[in-house]
């Protein structure tokens, strides 16, 4: 299959990083992706989540399960914020260079808090968005390190 190229695949090639790219053509939500993908693939597919602290104004990353939702709450209180916004679509673009649904934790035009939730810590490959819609990349965390650094804390409800 041939790589697309997106910020994310050339932020990766760049690095060096070994990843395999994915299609997902058409898919929406994360269970179109997870249904595209197989069910064996579909237990690593996660989703990004960028989002910006109330107390501090910093903009972080989320990187969970695809059909897990994030415990706001919890996640704002780790991070020493009152509490956690979404990230607006028109801010979105002008923050990460990525439109909504199709926002990659990888080659957004500035960098940013990059976290897991702690399970992908388990798995020897995660999936994540390649870096436009219906597409993706199924990576090992040390090869996301080349290219980003990330942290690992709980995050899911």
């Amino acid at each position: 299959m041939e790589v697309i190229k997106t910020p994310a695949t050339e932020a990766l090639d760049k690095a060096g990083a070994q990843y395999e790219f994915l299609e997902a053509p058409g898919a929406i939500s994360g269970e179109d992706y997870s249904n595209a993908i197989g069910a064996e693939k579909a237990s690593r597919l996660f989703k990004t989540l960028v989002m910006k602290g109330d107390t501090t104004g910093s903009v972080y990353v989320f990187v969970v399960p695809a059909l897990a939702k994030l415990s706001q709450r919890q996640t704002a209180r780790a991070l020493g914020e009152h509490a956690l916004e979404m990230i607006k679509p028109v801010e979105l673009k002008q923050l990460t260079g990525y439109v909504h649904g199709g926002t990659s934790p990888l080659g957004m035009i500035n960098q940013y808090r990059v976290i897991f939730d702690e399970c992908a810590g388990d798995m020897d490959k995660v999936i994540i968005n390649g870096g436009g819609g219906g597409y993706l990349v199924e990576l090992t965390l040390d090869e996301f390190a080349k290219v980003q650094p990330y942290e690992l804390m709980p995050l899911k409800k």
